[in-house]
């Protein structure tokens, strides 16, 4: 007779890094040139370990880490102009 009862499966989770990724964005964004450029590598940076976490059952985060890359790429812009003008 087979075994019916099964533990149910964990409940999916965002990865540390995903979430660190977001906070660092949205604060290049927000600060002066320097330290906004040097969190938009930061941010790209996990978003990329953040993705690469994502892709493993059980772990969310992958559209949040694809929108901090996208961020932290305009926070570098934004960095370049802040310290231009």
């Amino acid at each position: 007779m087979p075994d019916l009862t099964t533990t149910p499966a964990p409940k999916p989770h965002f990865s540390i890094p995903s979430i660190l990724a977001v906070i660092c964005a949205v604060v290049s964004l927000m600060s002066h040139a320097g330290w906004g450029f040097f969190l938009a590598i930061a941010a790209i940076i996990l978003g990329v370990i953040g993705f690469l976490i994502a892709l493993m059952p059980g772990v969310r985060g992958g559209i949040v880490s694809m929108i901090s890359i996208v961020a932290g790429l305009i926070g570098i812009v934004a960095a370049v102009f802040k310290l231009i003008f």
